[in-house]
């Protein structure tokens, strides 16, 4: 049997006004047609459901057991069809999956979960790792919000940018580095380094910058976070290339120096990617406006005369 949902809300207005001239006024219809749905309603219930006492229409007593119901039923029918945007974040429980680079979680995490716990205490976070191979974890709904420093190219993932840093060198106190005037290319390519990368990687960018001037440097370590490269710095003469504001306040902790950059890099950006099922979630929304401003707060750059 093929089902018309519109006889489900002219049941409803029937029910409602208990005649067929209400219930045509309150759906803005003809008399006529609302007879005819009634009549339609009648062969497929295989009940009256109004019958004529008087002057009046009178409700059965299957109308009568089923008016609730089919009022619920019309009301989940139309939140389906057109869902309200009004979003409670009183009232809000859900948890989201964030999958940002560790040192965006550092910078901009606190700031982002405390302005959740502030407007929507049911909602939780869950930060997880980046993997150290790429994967469609947003694509499949596993990751709800991805912050980190790549563009995505797949057509289905909506991308914005919040912040950018220039990039920096930070090498520990009393490092050679640091008794110089001004850092020399030069210098600065004869040093040892110590990559960042999940994958391991010891090239980058840098290395592409340096060649254009006919200097190379020496690569003796990678690290996967820039937490645990600022570590090894802490203990050593190593140096490592980071972007100024997810460094400098881990750096000024650990005690370390940042020192400008030699050379010209682009600067590093940061983004926030999510699947466009998301586009109009009013609370995947309201998330990513509290996301973006954490991010964007915590990127802002420093006064360069300070460093």
């Amino acid at each position: 049997m093929q089902l018309d949902l519109n006889l489900l809300a002219a049941l409803d207005a029937l029910l409602e006004e208990g005649s067929v001239a209400g219930a045509a006024d309150r759906l803005h219809v003809t008399a006529p047609a609302m007879s005819r749905s009634l009549g339609r309603i009648r062969r497929t219930t295989g009940d009256q459901i109004l019958v004529r006492t008087g002057r009046t229409m009178t409700p059965t007593p299957y109308a009568l057991a089923v008016r609730e119901q089919v009022h619920e039923l019309l009301g989940q029918v139309r939140g389906v069809l057109a869902p309200s945007r009004d979003l409670d974040l009183t009232t809000l429980e859900r948890t989201f999956t964030l999958r940002w680079h560790d040192a965006l979680v550092t910078v901009g995490g606190p700031a982002l979960l405390t302005a959740v716990r502030a407007q929507a205490p049911g909602v939780r976070l869950r930060f997880i790792a980046e993997s150290s191979i790429d994967t469609p974890q947003l694509r499949r709904g596993e990751v709800d919000l991805a912050a980190n420093a790549d563009r995505p190219t797949a057509p289905e993932l909506r991308c914005t940018p919040v912040a950018q840093t220039r990039q920096v060198i930070v090498v520990r106190q009393g490092h050679p580095l640091t008794s110089a005037e001004t850092v020399s290319t030069e210098q600065f390519a004869a040093a040892e380094h110590i990559t960042v990368s999940r994958r391991g990687t010891l090239t980058n960018l840098l290395d592409e910058a340096l060649a254009r001037e006919n200097l190379t440097r020496r690569v003796v370590a990678s690290a996967p976070t820039e937490r645990a490269a600022l570590e090894f710095v802490r203990v050593s003469d190593l140096l490592v290339t980071a972007p100024e504001a997810t460094t400098r306040a881990i750096a000024t902790d650990l005690g370390l120096v940042l020192l400008p950059l030699p050379i010209e890099l682009p600067p590093a950006w940061a983004y926030l990617s999510w699947h466009q099922r998301y586009d109009t979630d009013p609370a995947h929304i309201w998330l990513r406006d509290l996301a973006r401003t954490a991010l964007t707060d915590a990127m802002t750059e420093p006064d360069r005369t300070t460093m």
